[in-house]
């Protein structure tokens, strides 16, 4: 899975659409704006039409420094 466009953002939880890479299945969750989200999570998401996971995912970068209390 991939995001394909974030809906809406209120400080580092987000909504988005994410997409299948394989079968192009989409479906709407949420998600937390970090690099351990990007890097682990997204691309660990099992796709719930196909079964499968993404091969080669370019993480996004999250739209706040890490360090940045928000």
């Amino acid at each position: 899975m991939k995001i394909k466009e974030i809906t809406s953002q209120h400080r580092r939880d987000f909504t988005a659409t994410y997409i299948c890479e394989h079968c192009g299945h989409e479906h709407v969750g949420s998600g937390y704006d970090d690099n351990h989200f990007h890097t682990v999570v997204i691309p660990s998401m099992v796709c719930k039409q196909c079964g499968e996971v993404s091969v080669n995912y370019r993480p996004l970068q999250p739209k706040y420094n890490e360090s940045r209390v928000i």
